[in-house]
């Protein structure tokens, strides 16, 4: 089983520790293109316009000057420096060392800086969207679209993906889907669904979290995740197609 994650918008930048090593990253095949990516991300961000190429408002203007030296920052581990809604249920720090190995080997995060890391890869804060366009590489979606599914398609082959990305990241790779499972998550009032953002996000959090500290084995086939969902949630599996993932939908009551 593989879980597959979108980066937080709000990163927690680390207090110290080396700079990032792209040779220590995963997926290391990657990484002329993060080259590529980090080279325009200074120099979009160096620029008088950097706020408005990027889509952020003033407030995050240390952050976007951050990304002029991201090559000198510290780096820490990528479940520390992603932080938020989700991460914050997924509660790796609270985890047990066994559980932590389990995280670090299952969960992929699917980047705009780095096309796809690993849960322990050591990375600094940064501030970059999927959904931004940078002049040397067009929308990143796009960018790594084209760069992601050699490697990615190797390292999911044999394995049930557990896709908990937003539409803007899952735009950067499609894995194959008969083997997919993207969750969704509804709220039912009164006998109408709607769909949740907010909570969404936390509970995928806690989706990722329960699939990787419940005893047993891990699912490895979309009616497995429903019945290991269904031991928390009230939870339906939609069956997918030849070219459409298969769909666990979390229903939350009132």
């Amino acid at each position: 089983m593989l879980i597959l994650l979108p980066p937080s918008e709000g990163k927690t930048a680390a207090a110290k520790g080396h700079p990032f090593d792209l040779q220590e990253l995963q997926f290391s095949e990657l990484n002329p293109a993060r080259e590529e990516v980090l080279t325009a991300l200074a120099h979009i961000s160096n620029s008088p316009d950097a706020l408005a190429q990027l889509g952020v408002g003033a407030s995050l203007a240390a952050e976007v000057e951050r990304n002029t030296r991201l090559r000198d920052e510290p780096s820490a581990p990528a479940h520390t420096v992603y932080s938020g809604v989700l991460y914050d249920a997924l509660g790796y720090r609270t985890m047990t060392a066994t559980q932590k190995r389990k995280a670090d080997a299952a969960v992929v995060v699917i980047s705009a800086l780095w096309g796809a890391i690993g849960f322990a890869d050591s990375i600094p804060a940064y501030r970059l969207s999927m959904s931004v366009g940078l002049p040397e590489t067009g929308k990143l979606a796009s960018y790594w679209k084209k760069r992601l599914n050699e490697t990615l398609d190797a390292h999911a082959e044999g394995h049930l993906l557990v896709d908990c990305r937003s539409s803007t990241y899952s735009a950067a790779w499609t894995p194959e889907p008969a083997r997919t499972v993207v969750v969704n998550v509804f709220q039912e009032r009164n006998g109408k669904r709607t769909v949740v953002s907010h909570f969404a996000k936390h509970t995928r959090g806690e989706l990722a979290r329960h699939l990787l500290t419940r005893r047993g084995k891990a699912p490895e086939t979309p009616a497995a995740l429903l019945k290991a969902a269904q031991e928390v949630w009230h939870a339906e599996l939609v069956d997918g197609t030849a070219r459409k993932a298969h769909a666990l939908n979390i229903v939350l009551g009132e």
